[in-house]
């Protein structure tokens, strides 16, 4: 069953100034370096992502990369994030989650280097859509085929990590977006933290379907959310 599509975002200056100030946030709570991150939201008119090898603290809000929800990226103008691929693929495959949010936390990256998925350790877990977060196999960033191997493995999931990368996160909002990336980073090294002592306990599938259930209205909320 296909995932029920969401409105775009709008394409305005606020959007905009809201996925630089994403990726500026990333950087200053330690989830990121440099410019090894990247951003979209879709939009009416396609998708809009920040462009390559631009230092975060130099992006305005009309250096945004706009590219078409299918087919190559204009030959012209300024590039977008060599990440663009799978950007492009998340926003076909989960038209229900506007956002896409790809970057390097550490503790998320060394299980990824491990090449090991986050089993149900934590109810933060149900965070994420299921009762794991799943890897995502390796191939090379911005290749096809690490565009189909997100695409097949976060088709009810809001999160992955990728193999030997890094770590990407779904959104219905930027909100939602920033918020699922923290706590999965937390995840990662509640979950990392817990094995040097013994081995994790893990919940069951009944536990986590019941926090699922929970989490239905669970995050963080934009004030056009909460507005009379």
């Amino acid at each position: 069953m296909s995932p029920t599509p969401a409105a775009p975002l709008p394409d305005t200056t606020e959007t905009r100034q809201a996925l630089i100030d994403a990726c500026l946030w990333m950087n200053a709570r330690h989830l990121n370096q440099g410019t090894s991150g990247n951003i979209s939201a879709r939009i009416e008119t396609g998708i809009l992502i920040t462009p390559s090898g631009v230092p975060y603290e130099e992006l305005t809000p009309e250096a945004m990369v706009t590219i078409p929800l299918e087919g190559e990226p204009p030959a012209t103008g300024a590039k977008p994030s060599s990440e663009w691929p799978f950007h492009q693929g998340m926003h076909q495959a989960r038209p229900d989650m506007p956002v896409v949010l790809h970057a390097h936390p550490p503790y998320c990256s060394v299980l990824a280097v491990q090449r090991r998925a986050i089993p149900p350790c934590h109810y933060m877990i149900a965070a994420f859509g299921g009762h794991d977060v799943p890897l995502a196999d390796y191939a090379l960033f911005g290749s096809p085929e690490l565009c189909a191997n997100m695409a097949e493995i976060m088709a009810d999931r809001h999160a992955c990590l990728m193999a030997n990368h890094g770590a990407t996160v779904l959104g219905e909002t930027v909100a939602k977006a920033r918020w699922r990336l923290e706590e999965l980073e937390t995840l990662a090294r509640t979950y990392l933290f817990s094995s040097m002592g013994g081995e994790a306990q893990l919940l069951s599938e009944a536990e986590i379907a019941e926090v699922l259930v929970a989490f239905q209205s669970y995050g963080p909320r934009d004030a056009s959310e909460t507005a009379d």
